[in-house]
């Protein structure tokens, strides 16, 4: 199994830039074990949801609310490794907001459009940026099949106005554009098993898959104790996560 701490220079990466990698969150053994049973999980798969990119393509994904007993993708999110990790980058004590695989299929999974996380969340009732997430790298991502792009250091930028792009939600193309001069693109290419943590407000996007392979991620997505919203919506209140 395993194992993985927050050191003090991943802590300064993501005030600093908004986001850090950590390869090998997953050993091979458990990554292997994530891909087979997602590959071969039927409800997965047709219970995903397609999403314009407004750029000819459509990507793939499915969002849980809740979190089962015995499966999986609830381990994860429950683990150690990424929820104290959690914890020590958001400086409280964290519940699961909502996990997700995105279905990057090959020549045809779409793209996302440039987008902070919180711009959808902000209107989910969370009235602080207190929240961040873990994508885990199901299959290799490479800037061929789509990989992860990040702006560093965007998340000082504060939450952007966000409008429809395609069946998707993006941030002001018009902010977007100048902050894309300003900043660095960074292309988060990565193994199966690696994985970035990114803070809610960190522009990413990333291109369709016209590549040969698959890319598949597991994201698990998480709030803090003290951010928990303040009305109902779609992504759960807070609860304890043991």
């Amino acid at each position: 199994m395993s194992q993985f701490e927050v050191d003090l220079d991943q802590i300064a990466a993501f005030d600093d830039d908004g986001f850090f990698i950590v390869e090998n969150l997953l050993d091979r053994e458990e990554t292997d074990l994530l891909r087979n049973i997602a590959r071969a999980d039927q409800a997965l798969v047709a219970g995903a949801a397609s999403r314009a990119d407004g750029e000819g393509g459509a990507v793939k994904v499915r969002v849980e609310n809740e979190l089962g007993e015995s499966d999986i993708y609830s381990a994860i999110v429950r683990s150690r490794r990424i929820v104290e990790g959690m914890e020590t980058l958001l400086c409280d004590e964290v519940y699961h907001f909502h996990h997700k695989m995105i279905l990057k299929e090959p020549r045809v999974g779409g793209a996302w459009a440039w987008h902070q996380d919180y711009g959808y969340w902000y209107d989910n009732g969370c009235l602080f940026p207190y929240l961040a997430s873990c994508m885990i790298a199901v299959d290799r991502a490479t800037n061929d099949n789509g990989c992860l792009q990040v702006l560093r250091g965007s998340h000082h930028l504060g939450r952007m106005n966000h409008m429809k792009v395609g069946d998707q939600t993006g941030a002001d193309p018009e902010r977007v554009t100048v902050a894309i001069e300003r900043l660095e693109t960074i292309y988060c290419e990565l193994e199966p098993g690696s994985a970035v943590f990114f803070h809610c407000n960190l522009l990413h996007r990333s291109d369709q898959n016209k590549s040969d392979d698959p890319r598949w991620a597991f994201i698990c997505c998480y709030n803090a104790r003290e951010n928990d919203p303040y009305k109902e919506s779609r992504h759960p209140r807070y609860s304890p996560l043991h």
